[in-house]
């Protein structure tokens, strides 16, 4: 899960909560909730650790690190206002997120041809 893909980056680079927090400017409390999965990080704060660690958006989400999907898919996926359609994928095995990514990237490319 994302909780333990962020404590394990994060323990990975000697970094305590307190830390990593005040370089990602958002609260101690806040970032071990995402830790624990207890809340979910929005699109700019995930971005902001993917690049503090030099991983993929993907990556994080999903745990996949050879799978590079394009941001603005992720920037869709994670608006608030289209993540009621995809609040029961929390806590989704990640074969079930990847086949949702490969969807979503055959409605792109779909949507090209038009």
């Amino acid at each position: 899960m994302l909780g333990d893909r962020l404590k394990k980056l994060r323990k990975q680079h000697n970094l305590s909560q307190e830390e990593l927090s005040k370089k990602l400017d958002i609260s101690r409390g806040t970032y071990a909730h995402y830790e624990i999965n207890k809340r979910q990080p929005d699109y700019e704060t995930l971005k902001k650790i993917a690049n503090y660690f030099n991983v993929s958006l993907d990556f994080l989400i999903t745990g996949n690190e050879f799978s590079n999907s394009p941001d603005e898919m992720w920037k869709e996926f994670l608006d608030p206002k289209t993540q009621i359609f995809f609040k029961d994928l929390q806590g989704a095995p990640e074969e079930k997120i990847e086949e949702l990514i490969r969807f979503w990237e055959f409605i792109q490319e779909r949507d090209k041809k038009k």
